[in-house]
């Protein structure tokens, strides 16, 4: 496939908007889908856990936290952290609760995240609070049998950032155990050339600077202790593939512990929804990961 550099501002706009891509239905119907399956899923979850919606991590107004709690927890249960999608302009923690059910009945902590979306917040805005919430989240909790991240498409860019954090800066040194990245864009660099760059306003010096693919020989640093799943749809686009090819190649190269995972029958969409259903491949790899000794 050739480089995003010599493709025309059609194509590249095209790569990089996901809707467009869906085998199930068309590009404004599979955005309704989505948002009307994460509220029905969300609340689901909040009728199975114990909540604790719009806990503050920060001064701001968008830092909040929605904690998922399993009805029985363990002495020191796993934690899981979700980062949302929506190309840091949409969706929010409200969302993001689709995924509880059948990880609470396995004991784990779900938590939510909110973040500042753009225009209001800016790339470097929302990276930094990412890193803050896993800050604030694991001074909350002194025993647990570890920390996971997940996130989803630009939610899987800010915990990829997260594993590439000095967290020397932060006062804290969070035992990251296991990150499941899906669908996620990992060299932001294209995306200064789309429309979705228009509330970003990211110049390429933002973008290197937040771009995970700069950053692997950090994660190195932080992460012998840490498994990663790279994961991407059937049905992405080519570009997100190679991102996310890409990046599973340069983590691997530096010695990590990174799996690559294409889920056959999925759009860039549903790949993520299925987190609802116990059976689903990418489920059971987050159940297995959070009870492997």
């Amino acid at each position: 496939m050739s480089s995003w550099k010599e493709m025309n501002k059609e194509e590249l706009e095209k790569q990089y908007s996901p809707s467009c891509w869906s085998h199930r239905m068309d590009k404004d119907a599979v955005i309704e889908a989505h948002i009307k399956e994460l509220t029905k899923g969300t609340e689901k979850g909040r009728s199975v856990a114990q909540i604790w919606l719009d806990v503050a991590y920060g001064q701001v107004d968008d830092e909040k936290l929605d904690i998922y709690l399993p009805p029985n927890p363990s002495a020191a249960p796993a934690l899981l952290i979700y980062f949302h999608g929506g190309y840091w302009q949409l969706l929010s923690k409200d969302l993001s609760g689709f995924m509880v059910p059948p990880l609470v009945k396995a004991g784990v902590i779900v938590v939510a995240v909110e973040y500042t979306l753009a225009p209001k917040g800016n790339m470097d805005l929302i990276v930094s609070q990412v890193r803050r919430s896993v800050a604030f989240i694991v001074q909350q909790y002194s025993a647990l049998s570890g920390v996971y991240i997940c996130g989803h498409s630009a939610g899987a860019h800010l915990g990829a950032m997260v594993l590439c954090t000095d967290w020397a800066e932060y006062g804290v040194s969070p035992d990251i155990k296991g990150a499941l990245l899906v669908s996620g864009i990992y060299d932001l660099c294209p995306i200064v050339h789309t429309s979705v760059n228009d509330p970003l306003q990211m110049t390429e010096g933002n973008a290197l600077r937040s771009s995970p693919m700069q950053f692997v020989n950090i994660v190195k640093r932080q992460g012998g202790n840490c498994e990663i799943v790279v994961s991407v749809a059937q049905h992405d686009s080519a570009e997100f593939k190679k991102q996310s090819q890409e990046y599973y190649q340069a983590v691997k190269a530096a010695g990590l512990n990174i799996s690559f995972q294409e889920v056959p029958n999925t759009d860039h969409f549903d790949i993520i929804e299925k987190l609802m259903e116990e059976n689903y491949v990418l489920t059971q790899i987050l159940l297995k990961m959070m009870t492997r000794k």
